[in-house]
């Protein structure tokens, strides 16, 4: 019983934490939100990308699992955790673009294995996804996106269907509904830039 005590505060602090992002609270998701871009855009820029790639693949990994998490798929012991849990999804998602034919012709596979990050805290100024409203922007344009785009989104990030699943759904052939999913991203990010 005395170690149960001795876990129990930090258990609470998380439980918190999973709550408040459960209920879209802007404050924490914003946080979260902030706090990790910048691993995100060095990896990204060390591994071959730009600052834009770096964005449109932060905002991949943030909505997944922020999605996760409301459908309780992943249950962090510590924020640490969260953190790596954001940071892996993000690093997968940049891997698989580089594997993506879109990609291939201009990277080396081989570069794909010398990926990299140093948790060095670099004093530099912030970008502007890390302004205040940064985070609220997404959300908004989210909502303000055509119910085509929202429902394959939603389809593909909160309900987890691969994109074969959707393309049948959709009446699409595979690569017609990728590209689809590629615009529509390309739509939200220009919406919640439209916003600052």
């Amino acid at each position: 019983m005395r170690n149960l005590k001795i876990i129990h505060p930090p258990n609470r602090a998380i439980n918190q934490l999973i709550e408040a992002i459960k209920i879209n609270d802007t404050h924490v998701l914003k946080e979260l939100y902030q706090n990790n871009y910048r691993k995100i855009e060095i990896l990204v820029l060390k591994n071959s990308g730009t600052i834009d790639h770096a964005k449109d693949i932060y905002q991949d990994a943030f909505l997944a699992v922020w999605q996760n998490i409301k459908q309780n798929k992943f249950q962090p012991q510590n924020e640490t955790a969260l953190n790596g849990y954001l940071y892996t999804i993000a690093k997968n998602k940049w891997m698989d673009f580089l594997r993506s034919k879109e990609y291939k012709k201009t990277v080396v596979t081989s570069k794909l294995n010398n990926f990299s990050i140093k948790d060095t805290h670099l004093d530099l100024k912030d970008d502007d996804i890390l302004k205040e409203n940064r985070l609220q922007n997404v959300m908004q344009a989210f909502k303000d996106l055509g119910l085509p785009c929202r429902s394959l989104l939603m389809k593909f990030y909160f309900e987890k269907k691969s994109m074969n699943t959707i393309a049948e759904e959709l009446q699409l052939d595979a690569a017609s509904t990728r590209n689809k999913k590629y615009r529509c991203m390309q739509k939200l990010r220009k919406l919640a830039l439209k916003e600052h």
